[in-house]
């Protein structure tokens, strides 16, 4: 089934209805790692493309992300009318338990993020940014706030990149994500799932890691490969 396929019929849990709260999703999904995700997503789903472009790299190897999609898109652009303001009614629309995903149309030269957004983002509640540039690193990482990114600029966005819109479907690599969607990023790189199936994702996810302590086991107990295929594991 595609993803698009999907946002189209909604399922179970549509539209953030989730039989958990939001916030206890996020502490599920942070306890798992990215291929677990990406294997349900393909075995279970046939979603063979669901990872954002390998550019993005967390700012620490240690930074796990995760949350609903806060989309944002914009482009190298030189006009200035009206950015500032536009930025703070972002900050201010940023809800609880989200991360930031920027659609930078592929700009490789400014930040569009630094010290004074993540301080916004992170009173707002916001838990990470997808961003292709960044700057003011050392505060970043003072702040403690889970950031992936392409590069590192200290050439700020005025004047040469800015926001058109906010909280609107957006293309990361291949992969469009739709605001309300889970972000879940760790040191293998950043994955996309679509609200719909958000929680079933999960527990599937969850499912995954309970069977590989089983094979971990099992290969720990010295049985050859071949044998612990046989009792059902893999590698």
């Amino acid at each position: 089934m595609s993803k698009s396929k999907l946002h189209q019929n909604g399922g179970e849990h549509a539209n953030g209805l989730y039989p958990i709260p939001v916030s206890e999703m996020r502490e599920r999904y942070l306890k798992l790692y990215t291929g677990a995700v990406n294997d349900v997503l393909r075995f279970n789903y046939k979603m063979h493309a669901s990872s954002l472009p390998s550019e993005f790299k967390p700012l620490r190897e240690e930074m796990k992300i995760a949350g609903q999609a806060f989309t944002v898109k914009g482009a190298p652009d030189i006009t200035t009318d009206g950015e500032f303001e536009l930025r703070a009614r972002m900050l201010e629309a940023l809800p609880e338990d989200s991360v930031v995903v920027w659609d930078c149309t592929g700009d490789k030269v400014t930040s569009q993020w630094g010290e004074v957004m993540t301080m916004a983002a992170t009173r707002a509640g916001c838990r990470g940014a997808i961003v292709n540039g960044i700057r003011d690193t050392m505060s970043i990482l003072e702040q403690g706030f889970p950031v992936f990114y392409q590069y590192k600029s200290n050439t700020g966005m005025l004047g040469r990149f800015r926001m058109y819109y906010y909280q609107k479907p957006v293309l990361i690599g291949e992969i469009i994500v739709q605001p309300g969607d889970w972000i879940f990023g760790d040191i293998d790189g950043v994955i996309s799932v679509p609200k719909s199936i958000a929680y079933d994702v999960l527990v599937s996810a969850e499912q995954i890691i309970h069977k590989e302590v089983d094979i971990k086991d099992m290969v720990n107990s010295g049985l050859k490969p071949t044998e612990v295929v046989a009792r059902g594991g893999y590698f």
